[in-house]
């Protein structure tokens, strides 16, 4: 009996061992366990384990899960790698004269550091660091260079990381929230003192002349009491404003007549902006070719020429501008001139196609890449404002021909620019039309507002 009593006491042993976990099983849980959440950069000294602890801690495992613990290499690797946030950085200022090596003394790093980055940076990119641009140093326990940042711009940054040898290299790009913005405004002087006042950027008032550049000469065309209306995008990072994207819709209405704009991407991948139907913004003519200061004489058939003091019919527009100023060609087209004329001084003139050429005079200088023969594009800079031939100061004399006979440059019909594919057309629309009526739906609100605050005042 006691023999049996035996026997069966020794079966249960067994097999309550055979449910129990191995110490092998029981030390890896346990570290498993001890792996917190969140690695900080600074290491931290484990409390002494307690028999109580470390059961308590296996109870808490799962023996059913299928999850596989981790190994010891793995924690290891997790502990030793603190996140990019949680390292202590020191940041330090590009001053004006500044290379690696002063920037690292500063630190109170080695040559031996310069030497070892820089053999890392096949890009060589710390060797093009310009005043105002920011690194950021990180050292390890020896005080050696563990990991150096370089700021690039609020979107971008290099890391090189120690690996032990040398560094690895990491770009870090962030993307910036996009948010619409919405202006508009009325002209009372000019375009960019109307345009500054309504709150737009130099940029984007540029951006505005170009986009209807082809339609409206911002020096001869604009009349007190013309509107304009912008809808453009603005970038944001962590809430901070960082700077400003494309336009995306706008209208100006000019002398009564309303230019409408909007801007769209084709399935080709090429940008562009177009009017609400389709047709394309850009014509095959700028209607000016020099971004001028003022316009010094217009186009007039008969008039007093100021150096040879008699009346002389003045073909053309005279834009002046300081020396030096760059004059665009005005068309794609064949350079069938360059050289002095007379009272035109310093000139070229391009054929665009068989029956339209321009005429640009009294350059100080050309654009040494374009020859007579070259073909240039529309917008290329070709030469120089200056006061070359008969000129009583420096500006642009510019002329178009149409079958050999003088035209108005400023008032010329032009040709239009290819519209968009048929093929194109439904998308187009359908994308354009969320942004012309984001652009009326907020002008809409304006003059609500407007017209509260004007009868609250009263």
């Amino acid at each position: 009996m006691h023999l049996a009593l035996a026997g069966t006491l020794t079966a249960v042993g067994v097999f309550v061992a055979a449910l129990l976990p191995s110490q092998e099983v029981e030390a890896t849980r346990s570290q498993v366990q001890l792996i917190t959440p969140t690695i900080t950069a600074e290491a931290v000294a484990p409390e002494p384990r307690t028999e109580s602890s470390t059961s308590e801690l296996v109870a808490k495992v799962d023996p059913d899960s299928e999850v596989a613990p981790a190994s010891n290499t793995e924690l290891d690797s997790a502990a030793a790698a603190p996140k990019i946030d949680e390292i202590k950085w020191s940041k330090f200022e590009v001053r004006s004269g500044d290379n690696l090596t002063k920037i690292f003394k500063r630190a109170g790093l080695t040559p031996r550091d310069v030497h070892q980055v820089s053999q890392s940076d096949k890009d060589k990119l710390l060797t093009r660091i310009r005043p105002g641009q920011f690194l950021e140093l990180a050292l390890n326990n020896e005080g050696g260079l563990d990991r150096l940042r370089l700021v690039k711009s609020k979107l971008e940054s290099v890391i090189f990381v120690h690996n032990g040898d040398g560094y690895d290299l990491e770009t870090v790009e962030r993307t910036p929230e996009l948010r619409t913005h919405f202006v508009s405004g009325d002209i009372q002087n000019s375009l960019y003192l109307g345009a500054q006042r309504a709150g737009l950027s130099d940029s984007k008032i540029m951006e505005l002349a170009q986009i209807f550049g082809w339609d409206i000469d911002f020096a001869l065309d604009i009349r007190k009491g013309d509107q304009f209306r912008v809808l453009y995008e603005e970038k944001y990072l962590d809430g901070e404003k960082i700077g400003e994207g494309n336009i995306l819709a706008a209208e100006f209405t000019n002398n009564g007549d309303t230019f409408a704009a909007v801007r769209y991407t084709d399935s080709n991948g090429d940008t562009n902006y177009y009017t609400p139907d389709g047709r394309s913004m850009r014509k095959a003519f700028l209607r000016s070719p020099v971004d001028f200061r003022r316009i010094s004489s217009g186009f007039k058939r008969e008039r007093y020429h100021p150096v040879l003091g008699v009346k002389r019919p003045h073909r053309g527009t005279d834009y002046a501008a300081k020396t030096g100023t760059p004059i665009k060609a005005s068309g794609d087209g064949k350079v069938i001139w360059r050289g002095t004329k007379g009272g035109y001084g310093k000139t070229i003139i391009i054929q665009h196609g068989g029956n339209i050429t321009t005429l640009y005079a009294h350059m100080s200088k050309y654009n040494s890449k374009v020859t007579s023969g070259s073909r240039v594009k529309q917008g290329q800079t070709i030469g120089y404002v200056g006061m070359t031939g008969t000129a009583t100061g420096p500006h642009l004399h510019y002329e178009f021909r149409l079958n050999g006979v003088h035209k108005n440059p400023v008032t010329v019909k032009l040709p239009d620019a290819q519209p968009i594919a048929n093929k194109e057309l439904a998308k187009f629309k359908a994308d354009t039309s969320q942004l012309i009526a984001e652009l009326q739906m907020k002008a809409v609100e304006q003059l609500a507002d407007a017209s509260l605050n004007s009868n609250n005042d009263g």
